[in-house]
């Protein structure tokens, strides 16, 4: 199953949706600057990665 498959699909479920996200990874990066008068304040670079695992460390590449 893919995402253009889901997509066309009118349910979806959360199971199936993260099942989806788990196995192929995702990545959601960001960054909020609070600032006061035109000047920065406060930087916050965020960045989340979101897989399973068995992606980051696949069978046969060492112990985790």
């Amino acid at each position: 199953m893919d995402l253009n498959s889901l997509t066309r699909e009118k349910n979806v479920t959360l199971l199936e949706l993260l099942d989806l996200i788990l196995d192929k990874g995702v990545v959601i990066s960001g960054d909020i600057i609070i600032s006061v008068a035109d000047i920065d304040l406060v930087y916050m670079g965020l960045r989340v990665v979101l897989a399973s695992l068995d992606k980051f460390y696949p069978p046969g590449d060492g112990e985790i």
